[in-house]
């Protein structure tokens, strides 16, 4: 029998997942940032300034964002690493990595960014080529995370480092049900609202649930092969940064 996994909180076989994302992405690529501004009361921006500020880039480093999207992480790394520096950005959703790119088109961004259409669990790159790999907002989407984090730490240079930005599970009980009372009743208004699509965001609040909470998730980055992990909880514990290292 085929092996099944989780999409939200239907169990599908592990070969659909990715389809099933990727109609999901597909169905919302073109009013992402505006969901995300909306969503998150734009506190999204606030996470990423402090994921950015964990990466260690440095003018003529190399960085993968995996999971791109509309490529904020990717546009400030650029402007990190500099002219002899390099950033690409990689999603798994055609979609997706057009608005990334027509985004950084648009801010002037070129010559020292690349795109490349790719699954986080088979990486086209060399191992030991990176000296920062970031995630954001993406690895619950995957549908073997451990793979992906194998694969995030195969392509890291020793030194480096890998920045996992993801929601996570709250501190208080009480910050807990507030938390599910906005993402099971806010989001999917909000989705119909301003996407016209109820059911992607009611799925996206039901990914977050099936999430592994930060123990979890540093557990199994340490398995997937990184050396050292750090948990900086956002926001009560509503976003959580993982980074790891590998020496």
């Amino acid at each position: 029998m085929s092996e099944q996994t989780h999409f939200g909180y239907r169990q599908v076989l592990v070969e659909e997942k990715a389809k099933l994302v990727g109609r999901v992405f597909d169905s919302v690529a073109n009013r992402y940032d505006v969901m995300n501004d909306a969503m998150s009361l734009g506190i999204h921006r606030l996470w990423k300034r402090v994921a950015l500020e964990h990466t260690g880039l440095r003018a003529g480093m190399r960085a993968l964002d995996l999971a791109s999207g509309t490529g904020d992480l990717a546009l400030k790394m650029a402007g990190m690493v500099g002219e002899k520096g390099l950033v690409i950005l990689s999603d798994i959703n055609q979609s997706m990595l057009h608005a990334g790119r027509a985004k950084l088109d648009n801010a002037g961004v070129v010559g020292n960014v690349d795109y490349c259409l790719a699954n986080a669990q088979y990486l086209p790159f060399p191992s030991n080529h990176f000296d920062c790999v970031t995630i954001g907002f993406g690895l619950r989407n995957v549908t073997d995370k451990g793979m992906a984090l194998r694969e995030m730490a195969r392509v890291i240079k020793p030194g480096g480092r890998v920045v996992v930005l993801e929601f996570s599970k709250p501190f208080s009980p009480l910050i807990s049900k507030a938390y599910d009372l906005y993402s099971f009743t806010a989001l999917p208004a909000l989705g119909k609202i301003l996407a016209k699509d109820a059911d992607s965001y009611r799925y996206l609040a039901e990914s977050i649930r099936m999430h592994p909470d930060q123990e979890a998730l540093k557990a199994l980055m340490i398995e997937s092969g990184f050396d050292h992990v750090d948990v900086q909880n956002l926001t009560l514990g509503v976003v959580a940064l993982h980074i790891g290292y590998k020496y």
